[in-house]
């Protein structure tokens, strides 16, 4: 292994990979986009006069903040995650593997490229529903440090997720079982304080939660957890994940055979 950081080699597996993102953009970009808004649509409809969830602020708005912070934590982790294991069935990840690239330099460009996908969906997202509801930006800092935390920590999990499966059935039932219901159980569509109380204390169990709640206090300055404590927490979700990411790369777990 290399000495110090392969800053051209991390480069072009960086690109390599938003390019290979980019070229179906139409998939990638906007097919979440479109379905987001196809929530907003429906949910917004359907709750808007019946529910108001903070105080002066209407459902549609409170739900587009959810609504980018999912389409961020499902495309950053498909990125990373169907990337790696489309490699391995291939069987051109050996040629990565070959290179000049330590364990860091591949873990950065994939988990950087997974971050580049979530933001480019979230603010598809936000830039078509700001065209039709109004929504305030009180802690714009909060926003783009959770939108941050939020793709970086999903690339890492996606990451996980492509070196252990090693077939698309199980990466996609990794997908199913494990990042959309903690998706959607994690505040997208409510407060978690209309839950009942047992509710309540498993919903603080969830990682995704402090994504959102986080994510949605930059935006109204209102939140559930408080964003010191949904800061804490995603900050230390990334870095056991990163953690755990940088040892099976380095071992070489399921990828060197």
């Amino acid at each position: 292994m290399k000495a110090g950081f392969n800053v051209r080699g991390f480069y072009t597996l960086f690109a390599k990979e938003v390019r290979r993102f980019l070229k179906v953009t139409v998939q990638t970009v906007l097919t979440p986009m479109v379905t987001a808004l196809l929530f907003l649509l429906v949910f917004g409809q359907v709750l808007e006069a019946h529910v108001e969830v903070y105080a002066g602020v209407n459902y549609s708005a409170f739900l587009i903040p959810g609504l980018m912070m999912m389409s961020i934590i499902q495309n950053a982790f498909a990125n990373s995650s169907s990337s790696i294991i489309q490699s391995k069935m291939t069987g051109n990840l050996i040629f990565v593997l070959l290179a000049p690239i330590s364990s860091l330099e591949f873990f950065a460009a994939f988990v950087l490229a997974a971050v580049v996908r979530g933001l480019l969906v979230a603010l598809a997202v936000y830039g078509v529903a700001v065209l039709f509801i109004d929504l305030p930006l009180t802690h714009p800092w909060a926003i783009a440090v959770f939108a941050m935390l939020g793709s970086a920590t999903l690339g890492a999990l996606g990451v996980i997720a492509g070196i252990w499966a090693d077939k698309y059935d199980q990466l996609a039932g990794f997908q199913n079982f494990f990042i959309l219901p903690l998706s959607f159980l994690s505040g997208v569509f409510y407060s978690i304080h209309a839950l009942p109380e047992i509710w309540q204390q498993i919903s603080h169990f969830n990682p995704f939660f402090y994504l959102i709640d986080g994510f949605r206090w930059g935006f109204f300055g209102q939140s559930d957890a408080g964003v010191v404590m949904s800061l804490s927490v995603s900050l230390g979700f990334l870095f056991v994940l990163s953690g755990l990411a940088l040892y099976l790369l380095f071992k070489g777990y399921k990828i060197r055979r």
